[in-house]
């Protein structure tokens, strides 16, 4: 659902298995309080919550962060209109969704090969 050109702009995430919320605020651009309302709008996110209540995002749900954050801000969809888009079956969804996976994946694997030749 990102743009390739909108999937530049983000920091590349981290391979790291956990991430708090004011990581995914970073990774995301994406306030941190906007975070906790997407939670209750989208029944897709669940972080895990650990002592003290504090969430823990994966990297399935940073992913799925920016792709609600693209259909909010840059398509321009409602809460309502997103939600529906997410739980959509269409087919081209599911190929628009792999082919962000794939991005992001090339992505990071574009910037390792940089550390490691740097």
């Amino acid at each position: 659902m990102l743009e390739p050109s909108n999937n530049n702009e983000l920091p590349v995430i981290p391979g790291k298995r956990y991430f708090t919320i004011g990581e995914v605020s970073e990774l995301c651009v994406v306030k941190p309080h906007v975070l906790r309302y997407w939670e209750q709008e989208f029944t897709q996110l669940k972080p895990v919550k650990r002592r003290g209540n504090r969430r823990y995002y994966q990297r399935q749900d940073v992913l799925m962060i920016r792709q609600i954050r693209s259909l909010l801000y840059d398509q321009g969809y409602t809460i309502g209109g997103a939600r529906q888009q997410l739980t959509g079956d269409d087919a081209k969804e599911d190929v628009t969704k792999s082919g962000q996976l794939v991005k992001q994946v090339v992505s990071e694997l574009e910037e390792l090969l940089e550390v490691l030749n740097g």
